[in-house]
């Protein structure tokens, strides 16, 4: 396997031999199962599908909980896709998270960054904003200034940087490292910010 369904628990710190503080996301990871083994040969590509959580069964939909009756799964949170996996399992196998990461892996997080609503261009887009006033506008010193290009176009050019909706998108967050691995309550620390709320659902993968 190459990666994990978990579930953001939230920040912490520890400290390292060095005495140095590092400020670390706690994920809970697992235990997953295994939903679903795909072939070259049934599907045309190897991958194998893993499952994450429990919730009540008349909640789910009936087309899942006929897909994962296959592997005995009575009801899951959350279901996700991992190509090139070197561990072979079976279907219903249990995946724990000291079988996949070590201290001082390199990881990637992927996950639902935090809704901000309706933001500003410096906000959404790192706009000079107050003392660094730009061309374009007068006393409004967060405002995006002029937008416009000139007789031709004589319009307003597509993918211009303005104010709108910000966060909620998925986001790949890379290069994070391993810190700890606590197997008995399949928790994972990792150095550096994980995207999402406290919560949320994200996939660790190397």
């Amino acid at each position: 396997m190459n990666g994990l369904i978990g579930r953001k628990i939230g920040m912490t710190s520890i400290f390292n031999e060095a005495g140095k503080n590092i400020p670390c996301t706690v994920v809970e990871l697992g235990p997953n199962v295994v939903s679903q083994v795909k072939t070259e040969d049934s599907d045309g590509y190897n991958a194998v599908q893993l499952s994450f959580g429990e919730r009540k069964a008349k909640r789910m939909t009936s087309a899942l909980t006929g897909h994962l009756k296959n592997a005995g799964i009575d009801s899951t949170l959350r279901v996700a896709e991992f190509r090139n996996c070197n561990l072979e399992k079976n279907l219903g196998d249990k995946i724990i998270v000291d079988e996949v990461f070590n201290e001082g892996d390199k990881v990637s997080a992927i996950g639902v960054s935090k809704g901000k609503g309706f933001q500003g261009v410096v906000k959404r887009h790192n706009f000079g904003g107050v003392g660094q006033a730009t061309h374009g506008q007068h006393n409004r010193l967060r405002a995006p200034g002029s937008i416009g290009a000139c007789a031709t176009p004589s319009k307003v050019i597509k993918g211009m940087k303005m104010g709108g909706r910000t966060g909620g998108n998925r986001v790949k967050t890379r290069n994070l490292v391993v810190v700890k691995v606590l197997a008995e309550k399949n928790i994972l620390l990792i150095k550096g910010c994980v995207p999402g709320h406290k919560g949320a659902f994200v996939i660790i993968e190397k």
